[in-house]
């Protein structure tokens, strides 16, 4: 990021992007398609915030007052550090000019996250191998990672648009 002028986009960005994750959770959800339950994100950040990193199943791990809208919150807050993250990456002018290849690329790479550090926190190990379908669950964040990808271009030329 060049300027703190780029910060007020990146954050619009983020919040798009992530939003449209959402939305394609949401469709996922009412197709039957299991998908994260973000109460138990909130669980883990809370019993983070109180010294405990890992979990054997976070499921089991005692509930945390307000953990869903924990949960949420650290959603959208990483989903606004990872768009943050691209366009420092990519330069402010992508901001003004967003190209649909690094978008994508870029929200393919943030599946890194829940695959090599969010699921062995919480019990589901490394891409998801102590599940039942750990193919089908890393697969599936792919996908889901690349829909924020999707969402960062959308988002990114939305603001452009905007602002031009």
């Amino acid at each position: 990021m060049h300027t703190l002028s780029t910060l007020p986009h990146a954050v619009i960005v983020g919040v798009g992007a992530t939003a449209l994750m959402d939305i394609w959770l949401l469709l996922l959800q009412r197709a039957g398609v299991p998908t994260m339950d973000f109460a138990l994100l909130g669980r883990w950040v809370g019993h983070l915030c109180h010294g405990q990193f890992a979990h054997d199943a976070i499921r089991r791990a005692p509930a945390i007052r307000g953990e869903r809208t924990l949960g949420w919150l650290t959603h959208y807050v990483v989903g606004i550090v990872f768009a943050a993250m691209l366009v420092a990456l990519q330069g402010e002018l992508w901001l003004h000019k967003p190209s649909l290849l690094p978008a994508l690329a870029w929200g393919l790479a943030t599946a890194a996250a829940p695959l090599l550090l969010l699921q062995p926190a919480m019990g589901a190990g490394i891409a998801s191998s102590r599940t039942p379908a750990p193919l089908k669950n890393g697969l599936r964040s792919l996908v889901n990672h690349a829909v924020f990808g999707l969402g960062l271009f959308v988002s990114a030329s939305t603001v452009a648009a905007l602002t031009a």
